[in-house]
């Protein structure tokens, strides 16, 4: 039967922690030494304690937490044909949000990730897994990201362009979907190439196949599945950029802001998101660094 002292504990410290503190207890009647405890509790970042009614009023309003998640970006979700199960980075993540926070958790799924974030103001989403920017920064407050993606470009069989660097050159025309996260970055950062954007990775693509641009803007994992769609392609060495993925809420939930910040660092040093990275088996794909 556990003591008093542990008892207690198991109220005040993350349930998660509490295994962790009974097995490095000594079988004694006075429970824990109090640096023990000490140091435990600094440790845990995101511990029971953090969540306020503030907190549960930002992120689960309804009782529940509702996530936009766009599956048009499959590491970060995607649905088994067969069961129906929804998988990837941002659901492991959700369903460790819902966990901590002991309500149930909803996928508010989403084709567009343009479509997604212009739901901000809408309400029908309390938090979403996407790429933070300068411009959606209007709608909507990022924590620091939890993975990074590499962008980088496909080229034509034909094509001279060997690097991402070279590609950004007078006459080059790049094809990107329109308010995709690096598609945003190039429109501010292409100095000499030409972007044009389009409705749509298919329409981007398209352009490529028929000779309409020189090059494609896009995430290397989604990439390497374009090849073998256009014989002779391939895609250059380095990258643009690295999209960084993030966990958003609407503009004015400073609360559950503050605690999603502590979950996503958690969820980065705990080992949980190299993890969810690893199933999905995707190459150019890495665990962000720590906020600074």
């Amino acid at each position: 039967m556990a003591s008093p002292d542990e008892t207690r504990l198991s109220h005040e410290i993350a349930p998660g922690l509490v295994g962790l503190i009974l097995l490095g207890s000594s079988a004694t009647t006075t429970g824990i030494a109090p640096a023990v405890v000490g140091l435990i509790l600094l440790g845990s970042r995101a511990t029971m304690t953090d969540i306020t009614a503030a907190v549960r009023a930002d992120l689960a309003p309804t009782g529940k937490i509702r996530a936009g998640i766009n599956y048009g970006n499959f590491i970060l979700a995607t649905k088994d044909r067969a069961t129906g199960e929804s998988r990837g980075v941002a659901v492991d993540l959700l369903h460790e949000l819902g966990r901590r926070l002991g309500v149930p958790v909803e996928i508010v799924a989403y084709d567009s990730v343009a479509v997604m974030g212009d739901a901000a103001p809408t309400g029908v989403w309390d938090i979403a897994f996407l790429g933070s920017d300068p411009q959606r920064e209007a709608l909507m407050s990022f924590t620091a990201a939890y993975l990074e993606i590499e962008a980088t470009y496909l080229v034509p069989a034909a094509s001279p362009l060997r690097t991402a660097a070279e590609v950004d050159r007078e006459g080059v025309r790049i094809a990107a979907p329109a308010r995709a996260n690096y598609e945003l970055y190039l429109s501010r950062n292409l100095k000499r190439a030409q972007l044009v954007s389009t409705q749509g990775g298919n329409a981007a693509f398209d352009l490529l196949a028929t000779g309409k641009v020189d090059a494609l803007a896009g995430l290397r994992q989604g990439l390497l599945g374009l090849v073998e769609k256009l014989p002779g392609s391939g895609i250059v060495d380095g990258r643009f950029m690295g999209v960084q993925q993030s966990v958003a809420v609407p503009k004015g939930r400073d609360a559950g802001l503050a605690y999603l910040r502590h979950v996503v660092e958690d969820a980065k040093a705990s080992g949980l998101v190299a993890r969810a990275i690893e199933k999905t088996g995707a190459r150019g794909v890495a665990v962000a660094p720590p906020a600074r």
